[in-house]
């Protein structure tokens, strides 16, 4: 007998919605989740200090933001009961032609057409409203569209965010009342280290809310460390404590599973069970395959007037597109990522990237006091712009599961080149729209050294891994998101996504998790039809 009729590993956007759905079809549902519940105090103390915001268990950090590098890429992403939508900066957009229409997949659906009224559903339930508030960073970034000839695509972003009237608490007002009291946002600019005012909408006021009123139980700091077939049927799912001292090793059994754990989590734990302990061996051998960043570098401008503060707003309030392919967003950044300044260094241009290295650390020689201004600079996080650059072309790493040089005892995910088109470290939009931003706030343009130095990309959108696919041949899970030769197991994270979105990818997350879970029955059908065959 099973402990629930389905397992979901992840409580982040794919999960949550995972766990609603099949809460209201009937299912009895446990979601695991390693991290744990985060309380407005909690983020309010992680606003302000990097060691409260910081999720590192080993060295005894226990907040809800993660970072992770591999030879390739470096990613953020959130870890806690919510998942990204802790530390999400809540745009909500949806993505171009292109993206539906992306060769990685686009033979097996009319994705636009299919995906269409999923986005709609998924919009109602993460509370989109046009961002109202715009202040000098938006206008800085309205002026540098205009300097790039693209001022007709600036405008405000779509976010699920309870705007309101500042600091005012009222009943729920996005499900007649039904939700949990929402707070009208303060425009402090701290969404992505979690909204202490309980203005964002973080799947902990929607999706996971609702799935606990149907009786969802949430196991938080709960990691899972093996999936295991059943010899009857169903899977036993052994977990050990995260994040705090003590506590016993636990199994969970289900007849069902889904994976949400993000790209990293949902990835390590496959190949784990694939390659290592053998559980489940017949997963494809494509797995790890095309992982993307969303095609995606990041720039800065830190304003030349120490008494500036640009900090007046949500995170991400604006955007605008250069042509059809590249889509740029501002951020505020929160006191507590200030460590953030550290990352950069001067502008560099060059698509090669020993020549840019060799060129950024010239640089840096040259006029070392120059080259660190950022990271001395006064009142950084109030007068620093970060934009983010997001391109729908195509390029993609691989993960591969290899013994670590730094550990060879064990194995673990490793980056690897696949192809000719590598995920990229430079983009040339991406410079020229640094340098004309700092021509219109009086500043210095900046690059991230990861990228520029050690050609290193660095995201908080990894997407991809587990690809949809029409066989195992070509990718990791068919059309309806079943894992081949598992099919009662569903993955319904990031790494599904087998094409570069082009945009924030949380709503599309959402809406293809929304599609997923269309194609399940509710729980009495599926008993009438198997009752039916016997």
């Amino acid at each position: 007998m099973s402990d629930f009729d389905y397992i979901v590993i992840g409580s982040g956007f794919g999960g949550s919605v995972a766990a609603l759905r099949l809460a209201e079809k009937g299912y009895s549902v446990a979601v695991l989740e390693q991290g744990g519940r985060v309380n407005p105090e909690q983020m309010k103390s992680a606003s302000e200090k990097v060691t409260a915001l910081t999720w590192l268990p080993q060295v005894g950090l226990k907040g809800f933001f993660a970072q992770r590098f591999f030879r390739h890429v470096g990613l953020i992403r959130g870890i806690g009961v919510g998942g990204g939508s802790l530390v999400y900066a809540a745009v909500l957009l949806r993505p171009k032609l292109a993206f539906y229409k992306s060769k990685a997949w686009a033979k097996l659906a009319d994705w636009e057409a299919e995906l269409a009224p999923h986005y709609d559903t998924a919009s109602r339930m993460l509370g989109v409203q046009t961002n109202p508030y715009q202040s000098e960073m938006d206008w800085q970034l309205k002026r540098t569209a205009e300097a790039l000839d693209s001022g007709g695509s600036w405008g405000p972003v779509p976010q699920g965010i309870f705007f309101g009237d500042s600091g005012k608490t009222i009943k729920d007002p996005f499900f007649d009342g039904k939700g949990p009291d929402r707070t009208g946002c303060t425009l402090c600019g701290h969404c992505i280290s979690g909204c202490y005012v309980g203005a964002k909408n973080s799947l902990d006021k929607n999706y996971l809310y609702f799935a606990e009123q149907l009786g969802v139980k949430i196991f938080p700091n709960t990691k899972v460390t093996s999936i295991r077939r059943l010899a009857a049927s169903g899977y036993a799912i052994d977990t050990c404590p995260s994040g705090i001292k003590g506590g016993a090793k636990k199994t969970f059994n289900s007849t069902k599973l889904v994976l949400a754990g993000g790209v990293v989590g949902t990835l390590e734990l496959l190949f784990k069970c694939r390659d290592d302990e053998r559980s489940l061996p017949n997963i494809s051998a494509r797995l790890g395959d095309t992982v993307r960043t969303n095609s995606e570098a990041l720039v800065a401008s830190l304003s030349n007037d120490p008494d500036i503060d640009l900090s007046v707003g949500t995170t991400i309030s604006s955007d605008f597109y250069i042509g059809t392919d590249t889509h740029i967003t501002q951020n505020r950044i929160p006191p507590s990522q200030s460590f953030m300044r550290f990352y950069m260094g001067p502008l560099v241009d060059g698509a090669v990237p020993w020549k840019r290295a060799l060129l950024t650390l010239w640089k840096i020689l040259r006029s070392p006091r120059a080259a660190s201004r950022a990271w001395r600079a006064k009142n950084w996080h109030r007068r620093a712009t970060v934009l983010t650059v997001m391109q729908v072309i195509d390029n993609a790493i691989a993960m591969r599961w290899k013994r670590l040089w730094w550990a060879p005892w064990k194995r673990g995910l490793v980056s690897i080149v696949e192809g000719e088109e590598r995920v990229p470290t430079y983009l040339e939009p991406a410079n020229r729209s640094a340098r004309a931003l700092a021509e219109n706030n009086n500043g210095t343009a900046l690059n991230i050294m990861g990228e520029s130095l050690g050609n290193m990309a660095l995201t908080a959108h990894i997407l991809g891994g587990c690809k949809i696919a029409a066989s195992p041949e070509d990718g990791v899970i068919d059309s309806q998101h079943r894992l081949f030769n598992y099919p009662d197991i569903y993955v319904t994270d990031a790494s599904a996504i087998p094409a570069n979105v082009g945009v924030n990818p949380s709503l599309t997350i959402t809406a293809m998790a929304e599609r997923c879970m269309s194609f399940i029955k509710p729980k009495k059908e599926e008993i009438n039809d198997t009752n039916s065959a016997s």
